[in-house]
């Protein structure tokens, strides 16, 4: 494992940026990163489709560059397609490209991502949102290496490692009829689960100066957080994990002038006048229905450390239910700092 001050190949690390363990272009120094550092170090080298997991801001796509940077394919194209993001009827010609047959003029022909990954990496990300039907196909194009682009009759062969990724329990997407049962064993030769930042110790506050010495670097600036906004840092549950942390240190940055609070830019939890004592959540009178929700949803994860099922069943609502409102809290993030 190096130790670097910088997860970015090739750049030079910001001033008085902080020490952190890094492979590829994670960072992170709790034990919770160091197993999956492990973990990537271990797959890497092979040819394992690998499968990760974990809340949405949680480094997936970091941790499958990592991987590929981990390989004998580091040279070649690392492509990512974001599943969930391209309507149903244009996936399949996303995902193995199109030839069209007509005189029209034009574009004739279009080249899909399993091509334009050849001989490196592509990665399937949210790939319990791809509609059940092309889950199909994808499954005998992983076990045939082959396959014919819309509307062409001639068979394309491939060379590439295939990483797929989920925001979603995938035994509770199969369960759900998400996810085919196959698929899921034939991407998930090697899972790996990405932590939440709130079960990574001290990584919060190291990621934010990190973040911040990164920032300084590049406006020539000398900018800090002040002591209440580090005990921020270790009080915030961080619903959006890493990218709302590293959102809401360059938010404090624009605004700050050399000592930067947090503060204002948090809401929600204790940040917003609720307190966990023990088994009990104390709320403020006033709070916002949706703080006070998502303070309650909060509470209850980190009182079961993060054991998403065990919370679902004491708040009396079903997994996806509770996945779906986690999902909510992290795309909405800005409206709810509104």
């Amino acid at each position: 494992m190096n130790s670097v001050s910088y997860g970015l190949p090739g750049r030079a690390a910001p001033l008085n940026a902080p020490s952190l363990n890094a492979v590829g272009s994670l960072l992170g120094e709790s034990t919770a990163m160091q197993e999956v550092f492990r973990l990537i170090e271990r797959v890497g080298p092979t040819e394992a489709c690998v499968l990760l997991t974990g809340e949405s801001g949680s480094g997936k796509e970091l941790a499958a560059r990592s991987i590929h940077e981990c390989s004998a394919r580091c040279d070649g194209p690392f492509i990512a397609i974001n599943c969930g993001a391209i309507p149903a009827g244009l996936i399949e010609a996303e995902l193995f490209g199109y030839e069209n047959a007509s005189s029209s003029p034009g574009v004739r022909a279009h080249a899909g991502v399993f091509e334009r990954a050849e001989g490196g990496t592509l990665l399937l990300d949210e790939v319990t949102e791809m509609p059940i039907e092309m889950q199909t196909r994808l499954l005998r194009v992983l076990e045939t290496r082959r396959f014919y682009r819309v509307g062409a009759s001639t068979e394309i062969s491939y060379e590439v490692r295939v990483i797929a990724s989920t925001n979603r329990c995938p035994l509770q997407a199969v369960q759900n009829g998400q996810l085919r049962e196959d698929l899921l064993y034939r991407l998930a030769v090697f899972p790996v689960e990405m932590p939440p930042l709130r079960s990574r110790g001290d990584d919060a506050e190291l990621l934010a100066e990190h973040f911040l010495a990164e920032l300084n670097a590049q406006g020539g600036t000398q900018k800090r957080l002040s002591a209440l906004a580090r005990m921020m840092l270790k009080q915030h549950s961080w619903p959006g994990n890493v990218r709302e942390l590293k959102n809401c240190i360059e938010r404090a940055y624009i605004l700050g002038d050399v000592v930067l609070e947090l503060a204002p830019l948090l809401r929600g939890g204790a940040r917003d006048g609720t307190q966990v004592d023990g088994e009990h959540l104390n709320i403020r009178v006033g709070s916002r229905i949706y703080d006070m929700e998502r303070s309650l949803i909060e509470a209850t994860l980190d009182y079961f450390k993060g054991n998403k099922r065990r919370a679902a069943d004491a708040l009396g609502c079903s997994l996806k239910t509770l996945y779906n409102k986690l999902n909510g809290y992290s795309q909405n993030q800005e409206c709810a700092n509104s």
